[in-house]
């Protein structure tokens, strides 16, 4: 996926250079920056607040606000205004993270659900079944993150 995002803002840079002088004074150095950060050309770079949340012990029937399956680790609740459902972010403050699995965390996020208390620059983190599961994360809990906008998903979040 990443390579993907990479050419895509690759392509996007390549067909945007005819325009690219009279709205950017840099579009080498732009380029090489989204390269670099995974973000698309003039994608959002958000500074928000993260809280965290989990389904029950037995997390059946959890479904994000596009009636998908709330995945673990990559769901992301959002306030629609800020940040539009299906937005692919990248947090780094979530690399190298324990995945349910035991592998580490890539950084990607999954905007597929929204909250009532998700208001303004401010992300819930889906931690998965049951309070344990939080423990990874807590000390992402209620401080700021850095998240790049990457990209969009169609229909569900991969799992």
């Amino acid at each position: 996926m990443r390579r993907r995002l990479a050419a895509l803002a690759l392509i996007s840079t390549l067909v945007a250079a005819p325009n690219a002088q009279a709205e950017t004074k840099d579009p080498v150095g732009d380029m090489i920056a989204s390269l670099l950060s995974g973000a698309l050309p003039g994608a959002g770079v958000f500074n928000l607040k993260a809280t965290l949340y989990h389904a029950g012990v037995k997390g059946v029937n959890s479904l994000d606000s596009l009636g998908c399956r709330v995945v673990p680790m990559r769901t992301l609740a959002v306030d629609r205004k800020v940040i539009p459902r299906h937005t692919v972010l990248f947090i780094k403050e979530t690399v190298g993270l324990q995945m349910p699995d035991g592998s580490p965390h890539d950084g990607y996020w999954y905007a597929s659900d929204v909250g009532g208390a998700i208001k303004g620059e401010r992300v819930d983190l889906y931690t998965g079944n049951g309070a344990a599961s939080m423990k990874p994360l807590m000390k992402l809990n209620l401080s700021k993150v850095t998240a790049v906008k990457v990209g969009r998903f169609e229909g569900c979040p991969p799992p």
